[in-house]
């Protein structure tokens, strides 16, 4: 499936920033055979739709992970909030240093199960739903890497209510920046794993050419109904267990957590009537406008210590970016794991470990004794 009508391949490779794989450092390997059908269809647009959309129906019989314990998987939610009056839905467990979750592009905080309830255990966790995703309200609202911002910094003051750590994924990592920036006195740590975002380009033109009236009132218009239909394609094709499916497969190198639960998580939001037009919207208004947030604008304000749990093996996010943050952000620690874009689903107990002894470290400083 390509969408190179809806969104353009520099669009499509800027968001996530895909460079070359390459091992870094050992932990779990697998290797598994992948045909040339499979690794020309990686794109942007496929992995959109693989964390965004809906797969058929599922009986949740999968086993979990061998001695990781499972967030319980519960098709009303857990908990909610209003927010701009909007619903807004989250999970909370355990009690400690507060830590909140934010997922990726069409995630939820279902997307979590494996790192809640273990890290639970010694932290009071959080996990959000990012509004348009998740069990969250599918607004019909102008999306914006603000409203996110917002989101996160009004659950801190008004839910949390203390000093914590931001922990993100793609999209949700992004989002833990800005907000980490956005609330520093209340951000005391962040973590970001395989983040979306791109670093800013000072060749770039700050100015767009004026619109002409030819194309303002007919090419504009033209091209707002072509980008419907394309999308309401895809969408509609995002929608297939088949396709889904082999969209997971290729961004889990370990393919085993891809089961029953995740594409319920994943399935049941897409259901919801406002979907459709919530996908259009993020698709075409803001995926297609990044280049106004960048990850130096944002690195060049961030005040707290940084943790980096990087999937190596990514086929968007590759370690080089990685490298290039910790480069540009001295205070960064930088752990590397031989998994994909979800490190946290895809190998639970590595990163569990990896973020309770670096959150150890945070604990030990004077500022946070009292906590």
């Amino acid at each position: 499936m390509s969408s190179s009508c809806a969104v353009s391949p520099s669009v499509r490779t800027e968001f996530l920033n895909p460079v070359s794989k390459r091992f870094l450092a050992p932990s779990r390997i697998y290797n598994q055979p992948r045909s040339k059908y499979e690794m020309s269809r990686r794109n942007f647009a496929k992995g959109i739709v693989a964390t965004g959309v809906s797969v058929m129906g599922s009986s949740l019989t999968t086993e979990p992970v061998q001695g990781v314990e499972r967030l319980p998987f519960k098709p009303e939610g857990y908990n909610f909030w209003t927010w701009r009056g909007q619903k807004i839905h989250y999970v909370v467990q355990g009690e400690g240093l507060p830590i909140v979750l934010i997922h990726g592009f069409g995630a939820s905080a279902f997307h979590w199960r494996y790192n809640i309830p273990e890290l639970a255990k010694r932290y009071k966790v959080y996990a959000i739903d990012l509004l348009g995703f998740g069990w969250s309200e599918k607004a019909i609202i102008e999306y914006d890497a603000m409203v996110w911002r917002d989101q996160v910094v009004d659950f801190l003051k008004e839910v949390v209510k203390e000093p914590a750590v931001l922990v993100g994924n793609s999209l949700g990592g992004f989002t833990a920046l800005v907000s980490a920036v956005g609330l520093a006195e209340q951000v005391v740590g962040l973590v970001l794993l395989n983040s979306a975002g791109q670093f800013g380009d000072t060749k770039a033109k700050t100015t767009k050419p004026e619109e002409t009236s030819l194309q303002k009132f007919i090419l504009k218009p033209l091209k707002e109904i072509f980008q419907r239909v394309v999308l309401g394609v895809l969408f509609w094709q995002a929608k297939q267990p088949a396709r889904i499916e082999s969209v997971l497969k290729n961004v889990y190198i370990n393919t085993s957590n891809v089961d029953d639960y995740l594409v319920e998580s994943i399935k049941m939001p897409a259901d919801d009537p406002n979907a459709g037009e919530v996908y259009y919207r993020l698709m075409t208004r803001f995926m297609l406008n990044q280049t106004e947030y960048t990850l130096d604008s944002f690195l060049s304000k961030l005040s707290c210590p940084l943790l980096l749990l990087w999937g190596d093996l990514d086929p968007w996010v590759g370690p080089a970016k990685a490298s290039r943050i910790k480069e540009f952000y001295p205070n960064t620690t930088l752990v590397n794991l031989q998994a994909g874009h979800c490190p946290h689903d895809e190998v639970p107990e590595l990163v569990n470990k990896a973020l309770v002894d670096w959150l150890s470290t945070l604990e030990a400083k004077p500022s946070l004794q009292t906590v």
